[in-house]
């Protein structure tokens, strides 16, 4: 009995070294204008998730609904410009009713994941898109490209929100003259 009670406690120090030391909360964007926040937006860069591996052409369109939750569209392309579409349409709920800046996008129900708009510049141009487990990012812009000086401090404050800027990968913006974003 004492044997179990040992293997216990070590899987259980084991355990808690594999984890990672609790962080500070996500700094938060303030005062999002909900409606104003609706539209496009084109993905610059990302820690991709695993269905977003390989994508080009990556545009989040959010759509306020009557009962006040987001409607969401995600579609790119995969692999290359000319790949084959694809689209999700998870559901965002609006979680902090005074900035508006927190988030639950549910993909399947009913599971639904933590979302954090941890910038928005005041004209509403780019943001940046996190997670609590700082695991996934999304730098987003209104406009398929954005001046490298703007695309390094929006990495910047990444990397001092506790996010290893590593990983963040650049997403292809491909348009051609005649299909247009």
């Amino acid at each position: 009995m004492k044997t179990r009670g040992n293997f216990v406690i070590f899987i259980c120090a084991l355990l808690s070294a594999c984890t990672t030391p609790p962080q500070p909360p996500l700094g938060l964007a303030k005062e999002v204008d909900i409606p104003r926040f609706m539209g496009d937006w084109y993905v610059i860069a990302n820690i991709p998730t695993f269905i977003e591996k390989g994508a080009t052409n990556a545009i989040e369109s959010y759509r306020l609904n009557d009962d006040g939750t987001i409607a969401t569209t995600f579609t790119f392309h995969e692999g290359q410009p000319t790949g084959p579409l694809k689209r999700y349409d998870p559901k965002g709920f609006v979680q902090d009713q005074a900035d508006h800046a927190v988030w639950r996008m549910q993909f399947m129900w009913p599971f639904k994941s933590d979302y954090r708009i941890v910038y928005l510049s005041p004209d509403y141009q780019e943001t940046i898109i996190g997670r609590e487990a700082r695991d996934y990012v999304w730098i987003m812009a209104r406009s398929p490209t954005i001046p490298e000086d703007h695309y390094q401090r929006l990495t910047e404050r990444l990397k001092q929100e506790g996010y290893d800027v590593k990983k963040i990968e650049k997403v292809p913006q491909v348009w051609s003259p005649t299909k247009g974003p």
